[in-house]
């Protein structure tokens, strides 16, 4: 038994919450606990949990009103008893070695705070090839996590003096609050690579947020970006870099509300990006006429 506490949110999945759970029980060197942070469920997630019981894990059921994965996450985080946090999708599953792969390897380099793994996907069932942009990195890879995620959520194990270090899950946002902590994160941390497929992501179904909001998502990796550009913590470099990354998003997405008739908001996107990019171009020699 690890000192590793398993934190798994969900909402309205209880045949899938039950293979999540599962799997994490099938670990080759079992986890201290697993919380499970019921989001707000109405369906039978509550017995589901009760039914599966693990000598060797202590297992905890969290209920709170609906608040999204951020807060979730955030609640299970609060409640954790054990100095290393694994995090679970409740649509995904674990390879039995992960934990004790990842625990190992994280003991033995302790210059690292965060883990990750490369995944195995699934769309509706049928393995997904993953493209070149998605695939994860090691070390530092700030740059990389400015075009999208590529840290996958279920991949991950963190010492928790991370999250005193760097705080928690923006709850402000209902999508897209992974990418905002690991850009937090990447800024000043690297991140230790397991590069073995140690997590399977089951992808495509009308319940997940990032369908939910699969149209207009940017927007919320937009007010990430702005939010950290504003936090001055950044190096010159990384200002550059997110700015760019920015001004990038802010014209993709305004181009898109154009397209939609959406006259107001596509201003109010180019504004943020020259007004952003403007304040800092003294400082980082961007070229406005770029």
């Amino acid at each position: 038994m690890n000192d590793i506490t398993v934190i798994i949110p969900s909402y309205n999945r209880a045949p899938l919450l039950k293979k999540a759970m599962q799997s994490v029980l099938a670990q080759r060197e079992k986890p201290a606990e697993i919380i499970i942070v019921d989001d707000g469920s109405t369906d039978h997630t509550q017995l589901v949990v009760e039914e599966l019981t693990c000598s060797l894990t202590k297992i905890k059921y969290l209920y709170h009103p609906n608040r999204g994965p951020a807060a979730a996450r955030n609640t299970g985080i609060m409640h954790a008893s054990c100095d290393y946090l694994a995090f679970l999708d409740s649509d995904d599953e674990y390879h039995k070695e992960k934990l004790a792969v990842q625990f190992q390897a994280l003991r033995a380099d302790p210059e690292f705070l965060v883990s990750h793994t490369l995944e195995t996907w699934y769309r509706r069932g049928a393995h997904l090839n993953q493209k070149k942009i998605h695939m994860p990195a090691h070390g530092n890879i700030f740059k990389a996590c400015l075009r999208l995620c590529c840290v996958g959520m279920s991949t991950v194990m963190v010492r928790r003096e991370l999250f005193e270090r760097y705080g928690l899950f923006n709850e402000a946002l209902r999508c897209c609050e992974d990418y905002d902590l690991w850009l937090r994160v990447s800024s000043f941390e690297p991140f230790l690579l397991i590069d073995r497929r140690l997590t399977i992501k089951h992808g495509g179904r009308p319940d997940q947020v990032s369908n939910a909001y699969k149209v207009g998502m940017d927007r919320f990796r937009i007010q990430a970006l702005a939010e950290l550009i504003d936090s001055n913590t950044l190096t010159v470099k990384q200002n550059h870099l997110a700015i760019e990354e920015l001004v990038r998003k802010c014209g993709i997405y305004a181009n898109g509300c154009l397209k939609h008739d959406k006259g107001d908001e596509a201003d109010h996107y180019l504004k943020l990006a020259y007004t952003i990019k403007d304040h800092y171009s003294d400082t980082i020699g961007i070229n406005n006429d770029e």
